[in-house]
């Protein structure tokens, strides 16, 4: 594999000892002032696994927390993406769903792309820590969170039971091929049903063959069918599903190219993408973003974040330690 087909922060490279940058992160944050150049030094440049034994090694040796002592030094996106980079991915994760849905009204763009796009064992990971942290079921959240075919969708991704096998059985791609073209462009109105069972029961490889097979048959991307047959979050859950399957790599250049266009950032939705993908393809991710749009991931970090916050996005995403 090569290097742009890995993530940007990896393990073989890494000059680590946990001792001293445990240290490192102590001094960083001593007395008047923070020295967020440091912090990003150290963090930016270590896996997560490091930075999980940075931080147990930091509670032995000083009897503090360390996600504790960035919280009270740090503050606004840059803390953000510093706290990111410090929590487990499952961790991550259920804390990303549960601010996405505490308070009033919710976050429905972050519950697609975490559960639209996680493996069965994440799912699974995410929902037994869920209930261990806020004392709740997840599927109970959801539940009372949404309404209506978005609710069995995000539903049915919870359960985590999603076929995981290489097998693709053409008859059975034949067979779906039929059913959603009868389920939507064959009929007056939608059958919901249908695409939920197949988008969240199928294997990525079977629904990569399925929409080859769709294409050839009917001459129209699956894409631009589930536009034409669902809107708002639905749409949007199923889009998720079908493009992260598809091509995994283009759907989060794409996503990353839209935290970031037009007026605002989505700043949770730029850190998230960058710091859950740094360890697994964020290098093959940034030559796509390059194909694309044109310009590089960089370039429009740095046209869109400033300070400390930018600085800690292009450290993670340009490294390759």
């Amino acid at each position: 594999m090569s290097e742009a087909a890995m993530g940007t922060i990896r393990s073989a490279h890494c000059k680590f000892n946990k001792e001293e940058d445990a240290r490192a992160l102590k001094n960083a944050m001593k007395g008047l002032g923070t020295d967020e150049d440091q912090i990003t030094a150290v963090l930016a440049n270590r896996t997560n696994a490091q930075r999980q034994e940075i931080r147990e090694y930091y509670k032995t040796a000083y009897g503090k927390d360390l996600i504790q002592d960035l919280k009270d030094d740090l503050s606004g996106n840059y803390e953000e993406t510093i706290l990111a980079l410090m929590q487990t991915p499952t961790e991550y994760d259920v804390h990303s769903l549960h601010k996405a849905m505490e308070g009033l009204g919710t976050d429905e763009s972050v519950l697609i792309e975490i559960l639209c796009t996680r493996s069965n064992g994440d799912i699974k990971a995410i929902k037994e820590m869920y209930k261990k942290v806020y004392k709740k079921e997840l599927e109970k959240d959801i539940s009372d969170d949404t309404s209506g075919h978005f609710k069995r969708l995000l539903i049915s991704m919870c359960t985590a039971n999603r076929d995981e096998s290489d097998i693709v059985d053409e008859d059975k791609v034949n067979d779906d091929v039929k059913t959603l073209f009868e389920a939507g462009e064959d009929k007056w109105g939608t059958d919901e049903s249908e695409f939920n069972r197949i988008l969240a029961t199928r294997s990525h490889p079977h629904l990569r063959a399925v929409f080859a097979a769709y294409k050839k048959a009917h001459n129209k991307d699956i894409f631009d069918v589930i536009k034409s047959e669902t809107s708002g979050d639905l749409c949007e859950g199923y889009l998720t599903i079908a493009k992260s399957s598809n091509d995994p790599t283009d759907y989060y250049a794409e996503s990353l190219y839209k935290s970031m266009k037009g007026l605002g950032t989505n700043d949770d939705r730029l850190i998230r993408v960058v710091v859950t993908r740094s360890e697994i393809d964020l290098g093959v991710i940034k030559t796509r973003f390059n194909e694309k749009y044109n310009s590089s991931l960089e370039q429009f970090v740095k046209g869109d974040c400033s300070g400390d916050y930018k600085n800690v996005l292009l450290a993670i995403i340009k490294t390759y330690a």
